[in-house]
């Protein structure tokens, strides 16, 4: 066992945790602030834009990745943008990890907390308006600690498929090792490597990481049920 574990590479799990960390940071940012936005809005736009935020969550992770190579391509309009006027480039590099981490676990996030939203008593709002607090106040001092159990599901959940995601991964940014090769991407290049033992190892890592995450939701839900029920 010390061995093998002797012979690896440990890039893929930093990139990994690296990739992961900042993907579910940009994540709660603009997935809550996208579930509040959206409250905001009638029925019928609510219904078209929740379609668009959540479509790559029933998508194949390699038809994301697509549209987002199409997208940040130098030889597409915005991708030759980014890269003239910013030096900024998506594919082939970390930065495109982090990307299409980003597109995958999004999703996760925006609906946990417009779901926890939706669950926060409009009373307490309402007090918090009589009391002359403004919006900004009453979302961030009343609100989101309502809303805290459901965020911290919505935050696991996106860290969880940030670190997991393979196909967007592959597309963007490809397989470079200490570059952009992941725990997924590395699982899938030693099984055609015929490297067995190795990409064992690594979904060993992947299956202990997912299995504290499950474990840490199934703690803050059940604390929260509890501080609800008086049990």
């Amino acid at each position: 066992m010390w061995e093998l574990i002797s012979t690896i590479d440990f890039s893929p799990l930093f990139l990994s945790m690296k990739t992961g960390i900042l993907a579910t940071i940009f994540t709660f940012f603009l997935g809550t602030g996208a579930a509040r936005g959206v409250m905001k809005l009638n029925h019928r736009a609510k219904s078209i834009v929740d379609g668009i935020l959540t479509l790559p969550l029933v998508l194949p992770p390699t038809v994301a990745g697509f549209f987002l190579l199409l997208i940040f391509s130098l030889r597409r309009p915005f991708g030759a943008f980014l890269w003239e006027n910013y030096n900024v480039k998506m594919v082939q590099t970390w930065p495109g990890c982090v990307m299409a981490a980003f597109v995958i676990a999004f999703p996760l996030m925006y609906r946990n907390a417009r779901a926890a939203f939706e669950q926060v008593d409009v009373t307490m709002i309402y007090a918090g308006r009589t009391l002359g607090l403004s919006e900004r106040k009453i979302f961030w001092k009343i609100i989101v600690p309502m809303a805290a159990p459901g965020l911290a599901s919505g935050i696991v959940l996106s860290f969880s498929r940030a670190i997991g995601e393979y196909g967007a991964t592959t597309m963007l940014a490809g397989n470079i090792l200490g570059k952009t090769r992941t725990m997924s991407v590395a699982i899938a290049s030693e099984v055609s490597a015929g490297n067995w033992e190795i990409a064992g190892f690594w979904v060993l890592i992947i299956v202990m990481i997912s299995f504290i995450m499950v474990v840490f939701i199934n703690l803050v839900s059940g604390k929260s049920n509890q501080d609800v029920s008086g049990w």
